[in-house]
């Protein structure tokens, strides 16, 4: 029976373990402090502030309960674990802080082995060949040695390293014990085995694993945790990269048209084509400025009147732009280069092969905390079969649709619905983006 309850103790150990180690992970900036490899010193000694809180907790409540909740007491474990994660510093001041409850219950020789454990545990982390490693190493020794003798698919350092940090965990438990041997009549160091439990050998070996393991668990559920943060880095730096060569090829595709009109226009009427150059200048000033992902809708449609009076030059007075801005959204932010994709498809495709050319409508409107700009034209309008593959094969508008999905994920929406004859009208809906937020972006 006494043996049942010792191992019930040593489990509910491992679970406590665990659960502190996963309060610990779901602090945004506990995972920062994770992914830092190099920290300074204020952040060392903040970090070995908090954790030792949380550790040295656990071993008050051990003695305020007056031993009945021995199993929450991870002194030992918690000061390793942080000299692993953190260094000397966090090491030494961990467990420093973490014995005070156990010192003052005159527990005296707590403070000297708990810091000694946090320094090495901050030798473990000099020692590793990789910072990395730290994360990495396998509590199963036999693994190890299994590894050690296939050297030419292991490394060998890597391999050696991780023996050590077992041996040092298991060192660092002997240490305990041999205190608690030495003197079987005060409790210099508390520990879960005593000399007078008169347990059977085994249980002494289901101790030492219990601390290996208790130590291994908070290093592994955070490696988790720096995981995670480390693919949603590279995911946000993925998204910034797609979103430069979307622009990239949005732009060189406009100014090639525009130029191209220039062209035209040098031979047919040269004041003209200063005109043009002279709002092309503009353009390509603000498309020079502009590096934000974002922009106030107030912006796009400046830049809309830009690109539409060089249109105007070619078309005349049969291309006619109206707008029916709802004032409210002139100040919300939108993603820069949203509408002339949309607007040079309307008088590429739709307007410019018809006689008596026609009108652009732009819309906007705010509506349940979504800005909804809709884009008409009473162009030709899109055959059914090619509207069906517009997102796919049309190179403006899957580019909007590209930097909308990068931008805003699944909450947006983007239509377009065309019949031949009729014209085009395109709608796009997505949230109202926060000045911190397109900031971020």
């Amino acid at each position: 029976m006494l043996e049942q309850n010792y191992l019930v103790t040593l489990l509910v150990k491992l679970a406590v373990a665990a659960s502190l180690a996963s309060v610990l992970a779901r602090s945004n900036w506990f995972q920062r402090m994770l992914i830092r490899e190099d920290r300074t010193i204020p952040q060392r000694l903040l970090m070995c502030l908090v954790c030792s809180a949380c550790f040295g907790a656990g071993v008050a409540t051990r003695v305020l309960a007056r031993g009945a909740y021995a199993a929450v007491d991870l002194a030992l474990e918690g000061s390793l674990v942080m000299g692993m994660v953190g260094g000397y510093v966090t090491g030494l001041g961990s467990g420093i802080l973490i014995s005070i409850p156990a010192m003052i219950n005159g527990e005296l020789l707590s403070m000297p082995l708990f810091a000694a454990a946090g320094v090495l545990g901050g030798l473990l982390r000099d020692l590793a060949p990789d910072p990395e490693d730290v994360w990495r190493f396998t509590p199963f020794f036999d693994i190890s040695i299994y590894r050690l003798f296939r050297v030419e698919k292991y490394d060998v350092a890597k391999t050696v390293f991780s023996l050590a940090c077992v041996f040092v965990i298991l060192f660092a438990e002997a240490m305990r014990l041999g205190i608690a041997w030495m003197f079987p009549t005060r409790v210099l160091v508390y520990s879960l085995y005593r000399p007078t439990l008169q347990l059977h050998p085994w249980m002494l070996a289901a101790l030492f694993a219990s601390t290996l393991f208790a130590t291994v668990i908070p290093l592994k559920i955070w490696n988790n945790s720096r995981n995670e943060k480390k693919l949603e880095s590279q995911q946000l730096l993925l998204n910034e990269a797609r979103l430069a060569a979307l622009q990239r090829q949005i732009n060189p595709h406009f100014l090639f048209n525009t130029l191209n009109s220039v062209a035209s226009l040098i031979r047919t009427d040269p004041e003209q084509a200063r005109a043009v150059v002279y709002r092309l200048s503009n353009i390509l000033r603000r498309l020079l400025r502009k590096h934000d992902n974002f922009s106030p809708l107030r912006e796009e449609l400046s830049f809309i009147d830009d690109y539409l009076a060089i249109e105007m030059v070619r078309f005349g007075e049969k291309l006619k732009f109206i707008k029916e801005i709802d004032p409210e959204t002139l100040d919300v932010l939108a993603p820069s280069m949203l509408l002339q994709p949309i607007i040079e498809n309307s008088i590429r495709h739709g307007l410019s092969s018809k006689v008596d050319g026609g009108i652009i409508r732009v819309r906007s409107r705010l509506a349940e905390g979504k800005l909804h700009l809709t884009i008409e034209d009473n162009g030709v309008g899109i055959p059914e079969n090619k509207l069906a593959e517009l997102f796919e094969q049309g190179i403006g508008i899957s580019n909007v649709n590209e930097r909308l999905k990068v931008l805003f994920g699944g909450d947006y929406r983007m239509s377009i619905d065309s019949k031949p004859g009729r014209g085009t009208i395109t709608e796009i809906e997505f949230p109202e983006v926060q000045t911190s937020v397109a900031a971020v972006s």
